[in-house]
């Protein structure tokens, strides 16, 4: 029995002891770890910061774009009208010029197409150049190869269907005729 006296002494001899460190390794352990989830809250919080002003610049940006491009599918049924009005001019006879009759009818499609012109460029919408400058993919529509010796390869010398541009962004490519070597 004395044996396990001594040994019950020595096991409180050892809790005592460690009952004395534990205080100042507990108070360690708890500070390292609540630095830890410190140092882990403020990354989290860095990055929704971060999150949230991307998301807000792309927010921006698409309300910025939908702003800019709000009139395209108005646009590009406008230029319908606008294509068939170019057309009834383009069909009009040289005597029905100087008809007295038919001079205001024409001169009233022309005010009409004249007034369409300057309503899209107000709204951004401008005619893609074409005839005598090279065939550019990204605004240009090729439709048939003309031999001809006046103009470079690649250039266009025939436009069948005005292109239009809505600010940088292609509304309708231009179909046109580019010459090939004669």
């Amino acid at each position: 029995m004395s044996d396990e006296k001594d040994f019950h002494d020595e096991a409180e001899a050892i809790r005592a002891e460690t009952a004395a460190d534990a205080p100042e390794l507990a108070e360690h352990d708890l500070v390292s770890e609540l630095q830890q989830k410190l140092e882990e809250a403020n990354g989290k919080a860095l990055y929704a910061a971060a999150e949230l002003q991307n998301s807000r610049r792309r927010m921006e940006k698409e309300m910025a774009d939908t702003r800019a491009y709000a009139v395209t599918g108005f646009a590009r049924d406008m230029l319908a009208v606008r294509d068939h009005l170019d057309r009834a001019l383009g069909h009009v006879p040289a005597e029905a010029r100087t008809d007295e009759k038919s001079k205001s009818f024409i001169e009233g499609i022309e005010a009409t197409l004249r007034e369409l012109d300057s309503i899209l460029t107000r709204n951004g919408v401008t005619k893609v150049e074409s005839v005598g400058h090279p065939l550019d993919p990204h605004k240009h529509q090729a439709m048939i190869e003309i031999a001809t010796d006046s103009a470079e390869p690649g250039t266009i010398v025939e436009e069948m269907q005005s292109g239009y541009m809505i600010k940088d962004r292609l509304l309708r490519p231009a179909l046109v005729g580019v010459a090939k070597a004669g």
